[in-house]
């Protein structure tokens, strides 16, 4: 049985899950999504054939599941990036500031030796997700 303070959270505007893991978890005021690589949530099939365009893909798949979960990718703490290639780093780089403007959170990059379907970069966050008794009051009206 699961606890009121930690749920699954799943939409379909992100890859479904493969295996015995959640998209996402939302323990208390945090979600913590597992690493997202750049599926086509509809046809699971690889997008891009570089760094740059999977790195979209999988940021993209990040947004869509913390927006299902109340929260976003401004509201991102922690982000681990696992690249094939550390080659890669500055077109990953390139991109992945596109999606944090402001404020980015605190992050890891590290090359690893293989990512699921041969991917070039997977990426896993936290993010706050203020409760909604937090949100109201930070209302402007």
């Amino acid at each position: 049985m699961l606890s009121s303070d930690k749920l699954p959270v799943v939409t379909d505007r992100a890859p479904a899950a493969v295996g015995p893991y959640s998209q996402a978890i939302k323990a208390g005021n945090f979600i913590f999504l597992s690493g997202q690589i750049p599926l086509d949530p509809k046809t699971g099939q690889v997008v891009g054939a570089d760094v740059a365009a999977q790195t979209e893909q999988a940021l993209r798949n990040a947004a869509a599941i913390l927006e299902v979960a109340g929260s976003g990718l401004y509201q991102a703490v922690k982000a681990t990036v696992y690249l094939k290639s550390m080659n890669d780093f500055a077109a990953m780089n390139e991109v992945y500031a596109k999606f944090f403007p402001v404020t980015p959170p605190a992050r890891s990059t590290v090359e690893v030796a293989r990512l699921p379907k041969d991917v070039l970069v997977e990426i896993d966050l936290i993010a706050y997700c203020p409760s909604r008794e937090t949100q109201q009051q930070h209302m402007p009206f």
